[in-house]
């Protein structure tokens, strides 16, 4: 696909989605707690994430509680979530890694970084997905990235967006150049509803109808 007309499928999809979803602004967090949630919040709706979150530090004293708890005891108190033990998992491996990283909990140095490098140490992190690291990245640390989840990945090749080898690749070629950043907040929280609606449902009807409004010719790349 041209990088114009992928443009402005992206534009329609940002149009569309805003007929059928309100954008949920997100919470102000430490840069470490943006990556724990979005350890919750990458396969599963806001208001999942968000229980799943809010059970984890009800449920113990501090992160490193967490750190050296099971995963399958931390997998039952995030039971909320469609797909708890990948998030368990994905949650206890970051934080170790941040501890043996920095040997505390603390990110919060990373501001004062250029944000090109902050993002290179995240990568470098064991546990810390692609997903984790633009979110962090546009909420965090204030740079332009768009968090797209394995759902809404799915559902942007549906509609023609991205092909099969994107969506394995987990890319979105030219996505931050389509959509500026004054609208990257909204759009990201717009296409992770359709992302978790999709995984969740992908069958039904709301969801097929919303995806054949943004291209009529979907329904030929339907599962």
């Amino acid at each position: 696909m041209s990088t114009s007309n992928r443009a402005a499928k992206l534009t329609k999809t940002h149009k569309v989605l805003r007929k059928h979803y309100d954008p949920i602004a997100p919470a102000e967090r430490p840069l470490l707690e943006h990556l724990l949630y979005a350890c919750c919040l990458e396969g599963a709706k806001c208001s999942e994430a968000d229980e799943a979150f809010a059970r984890l530090q009800q449920a113990y004293f501090d992160w490193n509680e967490v750190r050296v708890t099971t995963i399958a005891e931390l997998a039952e108190v995030m039971s909320c979530l469609p797909q708890p033990s990948p998030a368990a998992s994905k949650l206890k491996k970051t934080l170790q890694a941040v501890f043996e990283t920095y040997y505390s909990f603390e990110l919060e140095a990373l501001k004062k970084e250029n944000i090109g490098q902050a993002v290179k140490k995240l990568q470098k992190l064991d546990g810390v997905t692609p997903f984790a690291i633009a979110y962090m990245t546009q909420l965090g640390l204030g740079g332009h990235a768009i968090a797209v989840s394995q759902g809404a990945l799915q559902a942007l090749q549906i509609v023609g967006i991205i092909s099969e080898a994107e969506v394995r690749q987990r890319r979105v070629p030219g996505m931050e150049r389509a959509i500026p950043k004054s609208k990257g907040i909204e759009f990201s929280s717009l296409l992770h509803q359709l992302g978790a609606d999709y995984a969740a449902a992908r069958f039904s009807s709301r969801v097929r109808g919303i995806l054949l409004e943004i291209d009529p010719a979907a329904k030929q790349r339907f599962p």
